[in-house]
């Protein structure tokens, strides 16, 4: 794996830890994880195992250190984890066919599904959860899997056109 590419996945993830940092806690502890945006974009645009686990191991970090979950710290680290693995061999499958907004979107919507189930059935055996996991999935990872789903696209569109105008190519 290139240098550029490792400094690429850096940068989209260091926008999402950002937004990730600033973004408030809701129901139970619960935020809105805006980070897994980033990291599916790092995902589709470098579609390496490599990556994968490098975008997995650094956003379950950076998810950690922001967490207001109680006791969120391992389960962030396992979501990631399972998360980009799973998307992995999701986007290696999609790449035979035409990727285009609607399957960003959907990679977008599913992957923070999964992510945030992963994450609070995690917590549940890690260390309980203060509210219902029914409800923590209904108020928190529903609402999140459709902006994430919607932002994805955005910020597909935004990264691919400037890396176009950029003439930066990453492979």
């Amino acid at each position: 794996m290139k240098l550029r590419n490792n400094i690429f996945t850096a940068l989209l993830l260091a926008i999402g830890f950002i937004l990730h940092q600033i973004t408030p806690g809701i129901l139970g502890g619960m935020k809105f994880d805006f980070l897994l945006s980033f990291i599916f974009i790092s995902l589709l645009i470098n579609d390496t195992f490599k990556n994968a686990m490098l975008t997995a191991l650094l956003g379950g970090l950076l998810s950690a250190l922001t967490t207001t979950f109680p006791g969120g710290q391992i389960p962030n680290i396992i979501d990631k984890l399972f998360t980009c693995i799973t998307l992995f061999a999701v986007i290696k499958y999609i790449r035979c066919f035409n990727l285009n907004f609607f399957i960003v979107a959907l990679i977008g919507g599913l992957g923070t599904l999964l992510s945030g189930t992963i994450f609070l059935l995690s917590a549940v055996f890690i260390t309980g959860t203060p509210i219902p996991v029914k409800t923590l999935i209904i108020t928190v990872v529903i609402p999140t899997s459709l902006i994430n789903g919607i932002g994805a696209v955005f910020i597909y569109g935004a990264i691919k056109k400037a890396l176009k105008i950029s003439g930066i190519i990453i492979d």
